[in-house]
């Protein structure tokens, strides 16, 4: 018997959820918040160095910020195709968690014998990176608000009281964010930090300018070319190239420099709604003082926070594979997919009826089999990639440009020495089959909403090969 779930039970009338579309506008919230006018040029010409970075989001980013402070002299230059944190890195959500793994379940399924590890080094990571922001003065609105998982479902409660953080009951966690679709929660408190993502991609720029790194933009990276097993890297772009002992590719969704790897990830798109700011009145209408993330325990699941000037993002729900893996701005228009999302929106506060969306966008999510980072190196050790972050990257990233250092550098650390370090995960399937397969589990997911949490044979035949996915 199908289910309906509570967003289809509950759902607002069409009109109202019309209206609150009326005037929104596509464009990334983030990005026109910052109203940046720093630009950095692009390449042009022959140039040198001692490490190349290629890709200014933040990944690359934390690679040449630590770089220069584990040495001063390194000389130290960022190749970004577009504008530095223009892609994921200033489209995300803000959430700045802790987890490696993507979560506890994903982590434990795979590495169960490392898990406490992974997690040690995960919390350790985040306190690192909190640390960096507040020592390099980089302002982002960081805030340790921690995050709320919800349930909204009947058979998501038990999920919720077997896992870890402070479990609340409904009046509990309606005491802390009054949505008449929660039934329970849990409150990680330390685990998570919400920040301002464009704010961190620019300021992270900014700090790695001051350091002396040499920041390119509209400078994509065209090849990668080495000549024996010591000599340099040599990368070119449309209108220049650059030599370098050693070079850290963070292009993440984008093609790798490094063939063999195309099919370690695929573009999964990713799509948020901002609403105007809230009145006193709205904000005392759902409480939500403590400011937390919040997601729901859905397969198929949202998440949403406040802005600093009071606004709420919402987003995800739907995760859309286009055929051939490509990343193209006409994907990130998909009017039912706003429409959707303003319509759970208003399920979840319908007290906030007659708010208004200001800004609607989208972005392509770096997702690999494993649902989080895999690492390697490259051309004798004179490359290092890091990628497959799969939407839970805005901390994880800092953790990968270190281990990305540690790596070009010969050095072991605890970092480098763990499996999910050492080893990589399975690749996608090439076209179609890859089609085929994401698009089933995305409808098999939908179906085990519908089916109480129920997993179909498909899912079932993923978990076996290490290849499920649970929210």
């Amino acid at each position: 018997m199908v289910r309906s779930t509570v967003f289809e039970r509950l759902a607002p009338p069409a009109a109202i959820v019309d209206a609150s579309l009326e005037a929104t506008r596509d464009g990334c919230f983030w990005l026109d918040d910052v109203g940046d006018t720093v630009a950095y040029p692009p390449l042009a010409g022959a140039h040198t160095t001692d490490l190349l970075v290629v890709g200014g989001g933040y990944t690359g980013l934390w690679t040449a910020v630590k770089a220069k402070l584990r040495n001063p002299g390194t000389r130290v230059a960022v190749l970004e195709a577009q504008t530095v944190g223009w892609a994921a890195s200033g489209r995300n959500g803000g959430f700045c968690d802790a987890s490696l793994t993507h979560g506890e379940e994903n982590g434990r399924s795979r590495w169960p014998d490392e898990y406490d590890t992974l997690e040690r080094l995960g919390q350790d990571n985040l306190e690192s990176l909190c640390k960096a922001v507040d020592a390099l003065g980089i302002d982002c609105e960081l805030e340790r608000t921690g995050s709320l998982d919800v349930a909204v479902e009947p058979h998501q409660v038990a999920w919720l009281e077997e896992g870890s953080g402070e479990f609340l009951d409904t009046d509990a966690v309606r005491a802390q964010v009054d949505s008449p679709t929660y039934l329970a929660g849990v409150w990680h408190r330390d685990s998570t930090a919400m920040l301002h993502p464009a704010k961190l991609a620019k300021e992270l720029a900014r700090v790695a300018a001051g350091l002396g790194v040499e920041i390119f933009e509209y400078s994509a990276a065209e090849s990668l070319e080495t000549s024996g097993r010591r000599g340099p890297v040599l990368v070119r772009t449309p209108r220049g190239s650059v030599r370098a002992d050693r070079v850290a590719l963070a292009t993440n969704v984008f093609p790798s420099l490094l063939p063999r790897y195309d099919l370690f990830t695929v573009p999964v798109y990713d799509y948020a709604l901002m609403t105007e700011p809230l009145t006193a009145a709205q904000r005392d209408a759902i409480g939500w003082d403590n400011r937390q993330g919040v997601s729901d325990m859905a397969n198929q699941f949202h998440y949403y926070r406040q802005s600093a000037d009071g606004r709420i993002l919402f987003g995800g729900y739907d995760a859309v594979y286009h055929y051939g893996g490509k990343v193209r701005s006409a994907y990130e228009h998909r009017p039912e997919t706003y429409r959707t999302l303003a319509s759970h929106f208003l399920t979840t506060f319908p007290q906030l009826e007659g708010i208004g969306f200001t800004h609607r966008w989208a972005g392509a999510i770096d997702t690999s089999t494993r649902f989080c980072a895999f690492f390697g190196l490259a051309k004798q050790g004179r490359v290092a990639y890091a990628a497959g972050f799969t939407g839970l990257g805005v901390a994880a990233t800092h953790f990968a440009a270190d281990v990305m250092l540690d790596r070009l550098a010969g050095e072991r650390t605890p970092r480098t020495e763990v499996e999910m370090v050492r080893k990589k995960p399975l690749p996608f399937p090439p076209e179609p089959a890859a089609a085929v397969g994401i698009n089933l589990t995305r409808w098999s997911l939908d179906r085990a909403d519908h089916h109480e949490g129920v997993r179909n044979a498909w899912l079932r035949a993923m978990d076996a090969v290490g290849l499920g996915f649970d929210s």
